[in-house]
């Protein structure tokens, strides 16, 4: 009985093999960018701290993950990326440009006139983020538009 359980199980992990090397003989698996060390959020991901790893497709489910290193590298982690894990999409983001409590320039611009003065980051943003910024000398909120030099624009409204 037991010898027959044993080749049971034998013959049934041979056939599992067998599976996944058929799988991965005809180009089913799919390889993906994957962390080699834990990136923390809101680190900036650079280079050295990815690698590729294959991943068969049905150990993948329906999750939406990066597949291309380009996707990730220089962009920042929303959450903790662990090493060897696949990258959901929605867990990188761009850099921010201006952190929460940063003292930034405020650029008010209207007909042709230019008013420059100083705010608090009420909450950080990347490039084109709508933030609201406290007037360092009012008190008052307002809002405006994130530019890539770090500088915050004034909108109309």
């Amino acid at each position: 009985m037991l010898n027959s359980v044993g080749r049971f199980v034998r013959g049934a992990a041979v056939a599992l093999l067998a599976v996944a090397f058929a799988g991965a003989a005809t180009g089913e698996e799919r390889r993906l960018p994957v962390p080699s060390v834990t990136i923390r959020p809101g680190e900036v991901i650079r280079d050295e701290m990815i690698t590729e790893r294959a991943f068969a497709p049905n150990l993948l489910g329906v999750a939406l993950f990066i597949e291309g290193r380009q996707a990730v590298v220089g962009r920042m982690a929303r959450r903790s990326l662990l090493p060897g894990q696949p990258i959901p999409t929605n867990a990188v983001d761009e850099p921010w440009a201006v952190a929460r409590g940063a003292i930034v320039k405020v650029i008010v611009e209207d007909n042709g006139l230019s008013i420059a003065t100083y705010g608090a980051a009420m909450q950080s943003g990347a490039a084109g983020a709508l933030i609201p910024v406290r007037n360092t000398d009012t008190g008052v909120i307002i809002r405006g538009i994130v530019q890539p030099d770090g500088t915050v624009k004034v909108v109309d409204g």
